[in-house]
């Protein structure tokens, strides 16, 4: 009877685990929908955004003029970010590679004049700063994390390395530069 029961769970078993794995999918990825942020999340990340660079920052009163020109280029940029994804949502995407390589070249456009006006508003801040709120800043808006931006700052190896100028960086060897594989 002991053996019954025991092949009987044993079946149970290995069906469970095929079951399980068959509904991941290949490879072993989860297939389900993920979530994607509306036009009002990103919203509101990038106004929490600008609060927290400006409370990090602690500027003095004589930095605090110089902070309402970068405030309002980082909102145009944020506003613009919220709108394209709004359109890209709405929008059909076009067939034509052409097409999709233009629109691409117009949206490119688009943001690389949003983030020279940022980079213009940014400077008078940016020289005011100390040292530390200067570090403070580039941390804050994850200026200079690279690829990293946004995904902890580990590397491929998982390991935590200091790269040129303090910033962590991925596997590096003494001399910098990366590893060798």
């Amino acid at each position: 009877m002991w053996k019954t029961v025991f092949a009987g769970s044993t079946a149970l078993a290995i069906a469970g685990a095929t079951l399980a794995y068959a509904q991941q999918g290949p490879g072993g990825r989860d297939f389900a929908p993920r979530w994607r942020p509306s036009a009002a999340d990103i919203t509101a990340f990038g106004e929490a955004r600008i609060a927290g660079l400006h409370a990090g920052l602690k500027l003095t009163p004589d930095q605090e003029k110089n902070w309402p020109a970068v405030e309002t280029a980082m909102r145009d940029l944020a506003k613009q970010r919220s709108s394209w994804f709004t359109t890209r949502a709405s929008a059909d995407r076009p067939k034509d590679p052409v097409e999709r390589l233009a629109l691409r070249a117009d949206i490119m456009s688009q943001r690389g004049a949003a983030l020279k006006k940022l980079a213009d508003a940014v400077v008078p801040l940016y020289k005011s700063l100390d040292d530390a709120q200067q570090h403070r800043f580039i941390v804050l808006a994850r200026l200079g994390a690279g690829r990293f931006a946004g995904h902890g700052m580990r590397g491929r190896r998982g390991e935590m390395h200091r790269g040129p100028g303090g910033f962590e960086r991925g596997p590096m060897r003494p001399g910098g530069g990366p590893q060798p594989q």
